[in-house]
């Protein structure tokens, strides 16, 4: 399934793309599979996202679909049928911190 992520500017730039990443994405469609070949098809972001050997989600990074935080959600969980779909992008963001 064609899938549709979007990432905060920081890892765009390090990536060196543009706009969203379109990635090929073998069902059942989950966080892990999306970051698992994120990972290989932009090596560069290994250990940006999650952490590169526990495969832990990074403090200040959160998940989001279809206006869902997901980022407390297992791994391993199917993401939402409008985002396998490619209706709406998986996004990747940075979180903020402070007050």
């Amino acid at each position: 399934m064609i899938i549709r992520v979007s990432l905060p500017t920081h890892l765009r730039t390090l990536a060196q793309v543009t706009g969203t990443i379109t990635l090929d994405v073998p069902e059942p469609v989950t966080q892990q599979a999306i970051l698992d070949l994120l990972e290989s098809a932009y090596p560069m972001l290994r250990g940006t996202i999650r952490d590169s050997t526990s495969k832990e989600r990074r403090p200040f990074i959160r998940f989001f679909a279809c206006g869902e935080d997901l980022s407390h959600q297992p791994p391993e969980s199917p993401l939402p049928g409008e985002v396998t779909s490619g209706i709406e992008p998986f996004r990747i963001i940075g979180a903020m911190a402070g007050g």
